[in-house]
């Protein structure tokens, strides 16, 4: 399997990648803080409710203080299975993961708050809608960083 095979793996579910990649420990590692915070959280209810439009609700049922370490973990198993398999050969390659983590976390906490097209979106919807800047702003500076 290629780096991307698994990157894609993780992204389905942190720690699938790492368990393809040999590395047991971590990927148990990662799937025992996914069932942790999923659970903590209520993430799975709170997907759900998103999914209904009960958007109001999201708000009520997350446990934010448990849901703000999901995307640090989220992303940084996504790149950890992306690297251990051999695709993190350009220098500041990490900087994408990194701030799609910043970004969705900030989304998280400001996802009561900032109203898309005057509706609120959620613990869910918003906070996804935030990997995008991060995505293409770690983009932007791995890009400025490799002129140097």
């Amino acid at each position: 399997m290629n780096p991307k095979e698994k990157l894609l793996w993780s992204i389905a579910f942190p720690g699938f990648g790492q368990l393809l990649n040999g590395k047991y420990v971590k990927g148990i590692l990662f799937i025992f803080l996914e069932f942790m915070i999923n659970n903590r959280s209520h993430f799975n209810e709170v997907i759900m409710l998103s999914f209904n439009g009960e958007i109001e609700k999201t708000f009520l049922r997350t446990e934010f203080q448990w849901l703000m370490f999901y995307p640090c973990v989220y992303f940084f198993a996504m790149w950890d299975a992306y690297k251990d398999a051999g695709g993190d050969k350009e220098p500041y390659s990490f900087l994408p993961f990194v701030l799609s983590a910043y970004f969705v976390t900030v989304g998280l906490m400001l996802s009561a708050k900032i109203k898309v097209s005057g509706m609120l979106l959620g613990t869910v919807w918003f906070p996804m809608l935030c990997v995008i800047p991060g995505v293409f702003i770690g983009i932007l500076i791995k890009k400025v960083l490799r002129r140097e």
